[in-house]
């Protein structure tokens, strides 16, 4: 198809990844940016890998820039929706960073927009292309751990006003829940693991008593428990207000091994001490720095996907899965209860 035209909507923190990924694929070039920054000429070229993008303040004309081939959303969470509906109906592929959205209405109306559209999409649930997550897949796909019937995934990262995004983060409107802003990766993480469907979901929530946490418009801590449909049963913990380095925790156990972060332990491997965890050199997810992300393994990903024109592994539709669970959840939240994913109709 060519050199592919990637236009850059939010200039912020999490753009500040993607860049360097886009100019390092031989195969895409970001050729326009849209942004309430005035830039110069030298500071456009230092983003796009010195590609004379033209810049623009409103998005409307940013969508009418002549050949752009793909969106790539990093722009505030609130907005994420409205934009990729626009994109959608202007025929461009979406590129968006999580969350999708800040509402379920929003979500469903993305969804229509997408589907209407028929263009691809990924949304950056970047973590499922770390090597830890693919030794995951790997483990299961052997059936070294068996019939998985626990499922744990913890999201630990402190967003205080030491960290950037906190001046925006602690705004309801803005950030939305700790689920919603930060911990959906560990969602996420166990709707890509399990591959089974949520039936029902309870959670729980609290706010750190720290002095520097009370801006927090919403409880910045939350625990919740997934009822799969065949019986299964998945804990996600997302703690934003948490003082420690960062952890992103899995631990999953099943009929013939357990395992935990970067070891685990099999009944299907011969020879091993029935007291000792088998170590596994691999590469965790151990920060939350936006430059530490896999963003080049996922933008490269995508790209093939549109000059092959295949849709990619964590597309629109699948990380709606992924949201409809974190919509309940926030409803369990909200009301006190446990929810059924049916009352989320799509």
């Amino acid at each position: 198809m060519g050199e592919i035209k990637v236009g850059v909507v939010g200039l912020g923190w999490a753009a500040s990844g993607h860049l360097p990924a886009f100019a390092a694929n031989p195969n895409c070039v970001v050729d326009a940016l849209c942004s309430s920054k005035d830039l110069s000429a030298a500071e456009i070229c230092a983003m796009t890998g010195g590609h004379e993008a033209t810049l623009y303040h409103d998005y409307d004309e940013f969508l009418q820039h002549p050949g752009l081939d793909v969106v790539d959303i990093c722009s505030p969470h609130p907005i994420h929706a409205p934009q990729a509906i626009k994109a959608a109906q202007a025929g461009k592929h979406l590129m968006i960073e999580k969350p999708l959205a800040v509402t379920w209405e929003d979500l469903l109306a993305m969804k229509q927009a997408i589907e209407a559209a028929g263009v691809l999409s990924t949304v950056y649930f970047e973590l499922r292309f770390i090597p830890h997550f693919q030794l995951i897949e790997s483990v299961m796909a052997m059936g070294l751990l068996g019939d998985v019937h626990f499922f744990e995934i913890d999201y630990y990262h402190g967003i205080g006003p030491w960290y950037g995004q906190f001046e925006w983060n602690v705004k309801k409107e803005m950030g939305g829940s700790s689920l919603i802003t930060a911990g959906v990766h560990a969602l996420d993480a166990i709707m890509a693991f399990a591959n089974r469907e949520v039936e029902e979901v309870s959670a729980y929530s609290v706010k750190s008593s720290a002095e520097w946490a009370q801006p927090y418009e919403y409880d910045t801590t939350s625990v919740a428990i997934l009822k799969f449909v065949d019986g299964a049963v998945g804990k996600i913990t997302s703690s934003i207000d948490c003082r420690q380095p960062y952890v992103f925790n899995v631990h999953l156990v099943g009929s013939e091994g357990t395992l935990w972060n970067d070891e685990m332990w099999s009944t299907q491997i011969d020879g091993l001490r029935p007291d000792e965890w088998v170590k596994t050199p691999t590469a965790q997810a151990e920060s939350g720095d936006v430059l530490d992300h896999p963003y080049p393994p996922q933008i490269d990903d995508f790209m093939d996907c549109i000059a092959s024109g295949r849709d990619s592994k964590i597309n629109f539709a699948e990380a709606f899965k992924t949201h409809r669970v974190m919509f309940a959840i926030e409803k369990a939240l909200a009301e006190g209860r446990p929810v059924r994913l049916s009352e989320l109709e799509v």
